[in-house]
């Protein structure tokens, strides 16, 4: 089944989920809110790109706020402790992993 990982409050997570039930495809909505991902999910992200720091997003205020872009980190340790730096939503299905939605050309891993 295909998961949805992400946050109630991300636009781009919401997207996702609309697109989703428009079409009536069946997905699970895994809320980062409330819930942290397991090592076993974390492992199938981290594995679906070359560099970590492709999933770090540049762009959120959890970013900025806390000065990222001043900083060396570890993107995979960064990302684990602090979620709220994933690019969001992350669609999964068994082993395909996409990070980010773009409303022009949707990538669901089907």
């Amino acid at each position: 089944m295909l998961q949805v990982i992400g946050t109630a409050r991300s636009k781009d997570t919401q997207k996702a989920i609309r697109y989703l039930k428009e079409r009536s495809l069946p997905f699970q909505f895994v809320d980062l809110g409330s819930r942290t991902l397991s090592e076993k999910e974390w492992k199938s992200i981290l594995a679906s790109v070359s560099d970590a720091s492709l999933l770090v997003d540049t762009a959120s205020v959890y970013y900025r706020k806390n000065g990222y872009e001043w900083r060396e980190y570890n993107p995979v340790e960064e990302l684990i402790t602090h979620p709220e730096l994933l690019k969001q939503p992350v669609l999964r299905n068994g082993g395909k992993v996409v990070c980010g939605w773009d409303s022009k050309a949707p990538e669901v891993p089907l």
